[in-house]
């Protein structure tokens, strides 16, 4: 079994060396540091609280292709959100960090997926659902990035209604059809009417 390349970031030097301890006989990983830490395929962040240098670190060591596994002490919904939206592929609270609880969360995030408590996965739904509620909706908008009356439009096309029928049927005009259509493929860099109708399919729009 080929070790994963693992690196170790914490602001505590105590803390690093703790870790780095548990998992050097650890034949799953490889704990690299130095100049090889650009070769880790997953990276432990670790701190007792989400701090704005946390996410700096999350987000550079993403834009170098590793994958991120946040050990943390205190994760507040905020910090939880802001936690996903800068890249993490899994999350371990401090207390919880045993050798064989981070060594799974690093294979989990090694093969691309997720490793959340399910108690985080259960408030950051919440987060999401309230910003759907609070936000997105009053707009028309949803987390596709596609409003309401863009899905009607693109339904009736995969209905097979043309652009005067849809214009019809809505009671707008053929240019304001248009324009939403022209306005969808644009955003979403789709290729034209039928690659936008494949896209709402897809995510379960339509």
């Amino acid at each position: 079994m080929e070790r994963i390349k693992t690196y170790i970031h914490a602001d505590d030097p105590i803390s690093r060396a703790g870790v780095a301890s548990q998992l050097r006989p650890r034949p799953e990983v490889l704990v690299v540091e130095g100049a090889e830490a650009l070769e880790a395929r997953v990276c432990l962040v670790i701190g007792d609280q989400v701090t704005q240098g946390a996410l700096r670190v999350i987000r550079l060591l993403r834009q170098q292709g590793s994958q991120v596994v946040l050990v943390v002490a205190e994760l507040d919904d905020s910090a939880l959100v802001a936690s996903v939206e800068a890249g993490v592929a899994g999350m371990v609270r401090r207390c919880d960090a045993t050798p064989d609880r981070l060594i799974a969360a690093i294979r989990s995030a090694a093969a691309g997926e997720a490793a959340v408590p399910p108690d985080l996965v259960n408030r950051l739904m919440d987060q999401v659902g309230r910003l759907q509620r609070q936000v997105l909706s009053p707009r028309g908008l949803s987390f596709t990035g596609l409003a309401d009356r863009e899905i009607e439009v693109l339904r009736l096309v995969a209905d097979g209604l043309d652009t005067a029928e849809i214009a019809t049927k809505l009671s707008y005009s053929q240019r304001t059809i248009k324009s939403v259509l022209h306005d969808v493929t644009t955003r979403l860099q789709l290729k034209n009417r039928s690659h936008a109708v494949a896209y709402a399919l897809r995510q379960g729009l339509i």
